[in-house]
């Protein structure tokens, strides 16, 4: 609500504002539905904007598993590798170091890349004391933070570059293969087995530490998640005999572009604004809604409306050249004034951060200030709620509305990313979203945990999985020569 001890034009105006950002239980619901679709249309046909994308992954730990498995994650100047130990008990130990990626390497032909990943390896495990003659190899899961095209679970091919890296020779290539082909020339005894999504991993982390998980989920700088679901309802796969004695694959939903149209989702100028300008229009609608490298744009966008007001209604029609920058109005400025005590703090705030005088921001700045930053936040974090409903709902967890198809069952979800864990009561948005979307008797039971390191521990857990799919499908294969 509006702030009410300003002037009875200036609490006009921002009711006029806050209506634009309510979303009725109605349109939750609206939105949800629509989720539901989409997640069926993009499981039974390829190239649609909710990819849905199988990830060849059939199973989830449950925290019993034992063994050690090695995790490669490469995304950015940092490359890691990990050995996790997996205890059996719900818990593990890791051990892992991190290797610099020079420019060159970056830039340079593919095969010298790769060499290093696999060089890299190599010191890791000498580092630890692993002898590279053991009789069985390692298995290894890769965290490949780049577009890929994945046709198996240890099989991606590479669409393109981002990030800085162009390496020669690696587009339409196979970056498993890649991997592997370097070990064998190294005559390591690693085996990569494994091609990871963070979003996955991040459900498989948190699988094995709460004994199971039925979706994970990033609300971070961006979003997506991940969920189990029946093969049977993956149409677009078809037959396959890779999928022998397999009931189950985890699906990447690619959600952060769930309703590019904007049919059902609540558009304002302040976020027609933001889309106009960003690089990449009309894309990625949800994450533009609801993820951290958003929030504050928008929020800057409100801002600049009211400061630009005639007459203007905050800090006396003057901006500065954070405020004037495009992004300049960080989300990370949001939380610290959501998370300050009084008013004399939200100022402080703004004066720190935003760049303005003492002098130039009054309470009432403060207090609408603050308004602004609870109304966009407050909004992601019920439309967050949207997308964990949908999943309960698709996996017949529970019903729209409310009511589910099991007594007292627990429903566990892996979520990492900044917002989730640091805004102030985002966790609390997203569970009065849901409250209202599958009813309170389901929220209580819907355990939302923070996945322990997806793309390491993650990755190192797919390896695992792939281990026993591989004697799955033997067994199925035998089964069905005997038969």
């Amino acid at each position: 609500m509006a702030p009410t001890s300003l002037s009875p034009a200036t609490v006009e105006v921002l009711d006029r504002i806050e209506h634009l950002f309510q979303l009725s239980n109605d349109r939750l619901i609206d939105i949800t539905r629509q989720f539901v679709e989409d997640y069926n249309l993009g499981l039974g046909e390829y190239n649609k904007a909710m990819a849905m994308i199988p990830t060849f992954v059939t199973g989830v730990p449950d925290g019993s598993e034992k063994g050690t498995f090695l995790a490669l994650d490469l995304g950015g100047t940092n490359l890691r590798v990990c050995e996790v130990t997996l205890h059996g008990d719900k818990t593990f130990t890791l051990r892992q170091q991190k290797y610099k990626v020079s420019e060159e390497l970056k830039t340079g032909e593919a095969t010298r890349l790769f060499d290093y990943l696999a060089d890299s390896v190599d010191a890791f495990l000498t580092e630890m004391g692993h002898e590279v003659t053991d009789v069985e190899a390692l298995h290894l899961g890769l965290t490949f933070s780049f577009p890929v095209e994945q046709s198996a679970l240890d099989k991606g091919v590479l669409l393109t570059w981002t990030k800085g890296f162009a390496a020669r020779n690696a587009i339409g290539k196979d970056v498993v293969k890649l991997l592997q082909d370097a070990f064998d020339r190294k005559h390591l005894h690693v085996r990569c087995c494994a091609l990871v999504n963070d979003t996955v991993g991040a459900l498989l982390s948190r699988a094995y530490t709460s004994g199971g998980c039925f979706l994970g989920a990033i609300f971070g700088t961006g979003t997506n998640g991940a969920y189990v679901e029946d093969i049977s309802k993956i149409k677009k796969l078809g037959d396959s005999t890779s999928l022998l004695g397999m009931s189950k694959m985890v699906v990447n939903t690619e959600w952060g572009a769930f309703n590019n149209s904007r049919s059902v989702l609540p558009s304002t100028p302040f976020d027609n604004k933001l889309d106009r300008e960003s690089i990449n229009p009309r894309f990625q609608a949800y994450e533009k809604f609801i993820s951290g490298m958003y929030l504050g744009e928008i929020t800057r966008n409100l801002l600049l409306n009211l400061v630009d007001a005639s007459p203007p209604i905050l800090f006396n029609g003057n901006s500065t050249p954070i405020l004037n920058s495009h992004y300049g109005f960080d989300t990370a400025y949001m939380s610290d004034v959501e998370n300050a005590s009084n008013l004399d703090e939200v100022q402080k705030v703004i004066v720190e951060r935003v760049g303005f005088k003492p002098e130039d921001v009054s309470l009432d700045d403060a207090k609408i200030v603050k308004w602004a930053c609870h109304l966009v936040a407050a909004r992601a974090a019920k439309l967050s709620g949207c997308a964990v409903a949908s999943v309960l709902i698709q996996t017949g967890l529970a019903k729209l509305g409310g009511g589910s198809s099991s007594g007292d069952e627990r429903f566990s979800v892996g979520v990492d990313g900044s917002l989730i864990q640091h805004y102030p009561n985002f966790e609390d948005g997203l569970r009065a979203s849901l409250r209202v979307l599958v009813g309170s008797d389901v929220e209580s039971r819907v355990d939302i945990g923070l996945a322990k390191d997806g793309s390491g521990v993650g990755a190192a857990l797919c390896a695992l999985q792939a281990v026993k799919q591989e004697k799955t499908l033997e067994r199925a294969l035998q089964d069905t020569s005997l038969g």
